[in-house]
């Protein structure tokens, strides 16, 4: 089986919601499945989040249809899982260019369109967000309602856990989270079961049916009212999971079948009559199946969760050409090789480890990885007991997922000198992920902490001796570095404990200075050799480390030299070169200098390439930068 091939003639007539709503109930389920069959052939062409976005096809299809978007808030989490709310709401032209310079965003976006509700890209922010807008609501006496669309390991995160309680302990009556659940395992007779009766529960004559058993039981003598509670506390834990979610203070709904539009349907109006009655919040908790309705992603959603161009009917994928190791592999196999020499070292990842090639590790040593969820806050705390305790733990989590546990690493890791790596994956630019996820911030977050060493190698083989380096400093260290392949420079035997805080002069110069961090350098190296074909001198020098930094050298060649260009791949406030700057002033050092880095704007998704050379970040835009500070 590959997928389905309905017809996609009723996706012509849906440009927005209210045109989806225009239909009779009974071709809602034909609306799905041609958006089903869109989202593969689209998504073979260009790449992109493909088994998140089928599993939440009829639930998404299904809440458009009987809730009043955009007038009724629908807060997705992540964001990849929106595929098909993309489509509903007039951007289904635009799939040919997802991702691409120019065209619309793989995650949400407030500015895009008046239907994302709330920009998402990282998880566990939805039910926060939807409760904020429902109490607005209520504050401002508006009578529209927030539905929050969590799922795909969303609920892994602790700030769902927060907001839950809070909207609980509010009794928001206009607020509506939709759990989706493609993880949970409940045998079929059960699950049908469940589903019939939160169906049935949740309908009008039923509620009416409690409500007059309630007061019935109310006007009479003795613990009646009690025991039919504990009764029916009893009866929901036997058929159904939703105990937590009823301790919460919410009205569970669930589980229902995900994929049975009807039922779907049914459900979703059976809620909205219940928040017309004031029965909120409800949470409705759906199953489905990660990658449903294509095979091959359903039997692996692992793998075809984020994918490049595929042949929709054997679902393979071209075949890779061979080329330099990538960043993250060179990374896990280091880590594999030393966890060898060391029984101390353990790997901790918030829900990449595939992502970061932890997966690797893994396999190497089960028991000394941690998958923690996407909990990135727990993650670096779980990392600071086990250093309290002796151990080294490696936690390899994404720039951008980093800076969500901030207060932890100030905290909980670098206050107390303990002894974590943070291994920073996609450090810098990344591509078709866009501004939720570009690596830019962390530099200048992390270099003003206390006992931290903050680095980054300019190549893949340098990356292996600052893994090293990093687990052998007795304190907290982090290593940045970018996402994909590296330069295929030769790789060294062995990885080796690196100097702390010493750069590399690769090479002299008199007329100026080039300092770059990062990978930065090898462009900073090309621009310096077009330079000297121009009869000008750069010295090129590679930074190596932000903290602590090589101050003697930066000062001694800028003392040298007539001018000095700066290079990194991070937001230029409180960078790289700030820290430069900051250096040249302490000694006193009067020389022009530039730093180049990315703007203090949002970089939005495109090709990297691209947008290092539109910021002058690539060979020529730094050798044109030497260029207007020498005269050459």
């Amino acid at each position: 089986m590959t997928t389905s091939k309905p017809d996609r003639q009723v996706l012509e007539q849906i440009h927005s919601p209210a045109d989806l709503r225009a239909l009779p109930r009974e071709r809602v389920d034909e609306v799905a499945q041609a958006i089903r069959a869109e989202i593969v052939e689209n998504v073979s062409k260009t790449g992109g989040h493909l088994a998140s976005s089928l599993g939440a096809v009829e639930l998404i299809t299904a809440i458009h249809y009987v809730f009043d978007t955009p007038a009724d808030r629908l807060c997705l989490d992540v964001g990849h899982q929106g595929y098909a709310h993309k489509m509903l709401t007039g951007r289904r032209g635009g799939f040919g260019e997802i991702g691409k310079d120019g065209g619309i965003g793989k995650f949400l976006r407030r500015h895009e369109s008046e239907h994302d509700a709330f920009g998402a890209g990282h998880a566990g922010t939805s039910i926060s967000a939807a409760l904020g807008m429902a109490r607005a609501f209520e504050h401002q006496g508006r009578d529209q309602c927030a539905i929050a669309f969590i799922g795909d390991g969303g609920m892994t995160a602790g700030m769902a856990f927060e907001a839950l309680n809070h909207a609980g302990g509010l009794r928001q009556k206009n607020l509506v989270v939709v759990l989706n659940d493609n993880e949970m395992s409940i045998s079929p007779n059960v699950g049908a079961m469940s589903s019939y009766l939160s169906r049935k529960l949740s309908a009008p004559m039923v509620r009416r049916m409690k409500h007059w058993a309630k007061d019935f039981l109310g006007s009479m003598p003795g613990d009646m009212v009690h025991w039919a509670q504990k009764a029916e506390e009893s009866l929901k834990v036997f058929f159904s999971p939703g105990l937590l979610f009823e301790a919460l203070g919410f009205k569970y709904v669930g589980p229902i079948q995900g994929h049975r539009t009807d039922i779907v349907l049914e459900t979703f109006e059976n809620v909205r009559e219940m928040l017309r009655a004031g029965d909120g919040p409800i949470l409705v908790h759906a199953l489905t199946a990660k990658g449903y309705g294509y095979e091959p992603a359903q039997n692996d959603p692992f793998k075809y969760h984020g994918v490049g161009k595929f042949e929709i009917e054997s679902g393979k994928f071209p075949p890779s050409k061979p080329g330099p190791p990538k960043y993250q592999r060179v990374f896990a196999n280091t880590l594999i090789d030393l966890a060898k020499e060391d029984d101390r070292i353990v790997a901790i990842t918030a829900a990449m480890s595939d992502g970061t090639s932890l997966d690797l590790f893994q396999k190497a040593f089960p028991s000394r990885f941690y998958d923690v969820g996407i909990a990135e806050q727990h993650a670096v705390t779980f990392a600071a007991g086990l250093a309290a305790e002796g151990m080294k733990p490696v936690a390899a989590i994404y720039s951008t997922f980093l800076q969500r546990a901030y207060d932890q690493v100030v905290h909980d890791v670098c206050v107390q000198n303990l002894d974590v790596t943070l291994a920073m994956d996609r450090a810098g630019l990344v591509g078709a992920d866009g501004a939720t996820h570009q690596g830019m911030y962390d530099i200048a977050y992390l270099r003003t902490l206390p006992n931290i060493v903050v680095m980054a190698p300019k190549d893949e083989n340098e990356l292996q001796h600052m893994v090293r380096t990093a687990i052998a400093y007795d304190g907290p260290a982090a290593v940045r570095y970018p996402r994909g392949a590296g330069f295929g420079v030769p790789m060294d035997p062995d990885a080796k404990t690196l100097p702390i805080g010493q750069a590399e002069l690769l090479r002299d110069g008199d007329d100026a200075a080039i300092m770059a961090y990062g990978t930065c350098v090898h462009d900073a190296m090309d621009a310096a050799n077009d330079l000297a074909g121009d009869g000008v001198s750069v010295a090129v020098l590679n930074a190596r480390f932000v903290k602590p930094l090589d101050e003697e050298r930066i000062v001694a060649l800028a003392r040298k030299v007539g001018a000095v260009v700066t290079v990194e791949e991070h937001a230029g406030m409180g960078g790289f070169g700030s820290a430069v700057l900051e250096a040249l002033a302490r000694a006193d050092v009067q020389v022009p200098v530039r730093c180049l880095a990315i703007p203090d704007e949002l970089m939005e998704h495109g090709d990297p390439d691209a947008q290092r050379a539109a910021i002058g970040l690539d060979a020529a835009g730094i050798a044109r930068a030497v260029k207007g500070m020498t005269g050459a």
